[in-house]
């Protein structure tokens, strides 16, 4: 009994220091290539600003490839940051730490007070759909650091009817004139965010009401008997 308790107790051992030392690669990615990555992204949308209606079919569509460049590169340096902080299964990790993480880690980046409202419940998404709603609020926030101009923003969940659900991201910012398509100007942000939408079939939209612009995504309620995808986690 003595023996089996102490191979376990060093295993772990083993385990714990395996995960301080992703945690520490982690961090080390995080204050460097991820901040380098955001701090280019940034850099690259005031070329374009600055550049505005001087540049030609060639410059402009070089532009935008080096802009989608960075933008995936980024996505993976997040991604490998995510899955050395949390190498067990995701669908163990709680649903509103992970928010709270992305909310904490955006506020230290930016500046931009956040409040997070969250009551969606975790057994009305899948495990990919909570990566890309995951994802997808993300990607609207940096477009309201980015473009907004924005001081405060909100986050929202829940839960509507019996099984669909709502989220909105909602800011203070400088929004879009009445009447126009908020992302006409080119936003690749919320085409982003727009083909995402369309592939997991949520619904989608831009509105702007009290001099707040909300991204509104959502499920409609579904039959899920017929969805070998539908699984919940």
């Amino acid at each position: 009994m003595i023996e089996v308790m102490q191979e376990e107790l060093q295993k772990e051992r083993a385990a714990k220091a395996a995960l301080e030392e992703r945690e520490k690669m982690a961090q080390e990615l995080h204050d460097g290539i991820a901040q380098s990555l955001f701090l280019l992204s940034v850099r690259v949308d005031r070329m374009e600003q600055s550049h505005a209606g001087r540049w030609n079919d060639s410059l402009q569509s070089a532009y935008q490839s080096l802009r989608k460049t960075v933008y995936e590169v980024n996505e993976y340096v997040r991604q490998a940051i995510a899955s050395l902080r949390y190498p067990a299964n995701p669908a163990s990790r709680p649903w509103l730490e992970s928010l709270q993480h992305l909310v904490a880690e955006f506020k230290q980046d930016t500046g931009i007070a956040v409040e997070l409202n969250w009551s969606l419940t975790d057994n009305r998404l899948t495990l990919k759909e909570k990566v890309e709603l995951y994802s997808t609020i993300r990607e609207a926030m940096i477009n309201v650091y980015k473009h907004a101009g924005a001081s405060r923003l909100w986050v929202e969940g829940k839960d509507v009817r019996e099984q669909g659900w709502r989220c909105v991201i909602k800011d203070d910012g400088a929004g879009f004139a009445p009447g126009s398509e908020p992302d006409s100007g080119g936003g690749f942000g919320l085409a982003m965010i727009r083909d995402r939408a369309d592939k997991l079939k949520w619904t989608f939209e831009v509105q702007r009401e009290q001099d707040l612009t909300m991204v509104v995504i959502g499920k409609e309620e579904t039959d899920d008997t017929t969805d070998p995808d539908s699984t919940r986690r």
